[in-house]
């Protein structure tokens, strides 16, 4: 079983997220390397939002390739470089996950492997079996 907590003695989250989820019993865990803005044919957009939702794209495949969805996603680490509108990002983000609310961490940094890159997304999932 997962169970999602907000508790009540610190603050409420910023975003759509939780501050933690406990997980028990029988799982299978996933846990995704970095996953970027590349395109299968190994483009990059230039463009940190479609970088962004290509990056999402790249998770959902994963996950349906480990025969998960997005709603087993427990947590997600955003790296991204440079500036993003936090309404377009919270939008985008918001789309791929609907209600689903995982723990989350967003984290600016100088630069990712390549230049070309401004977004890597780290990803961990968990099914119940």
């Amino acid at each position: 079983m997962k169970i999602s907590r907000n508790p009540e003695n610190i603050h409420q989250p910023v975003a759509p997220y939780v501050h933690q989820i406990e997980v028990t019993g029988p799982h299978r865990w996933l846990t995704l390397s970095g996953q970027i803005g590349m395109q299968p044919d190994g483009t990059i957009p230039e463009d940190a939002v479609a970088q962004l939702k290509l990056a999402l794209e790249n998770i959902r495949k994963n996950l349906e390739n480990a025969n998960m969805e997005v709603r087993d996603i427990t947590k997600l680490v955003f790296y991204l470089v440079g500036d993003m509108e936090a309404s377009q990002r919270k939008e985008i983000i918001g789309d791929f996950l609907g209600d689903h609310l995982p723990c989350m961490t967003l984290i600016y940094v100088v630069a990712l492997a390549t230049p070309s890159l401004k977004v890597e997304i780290d990803t961990w999932a968990c099914k119940e079996l």
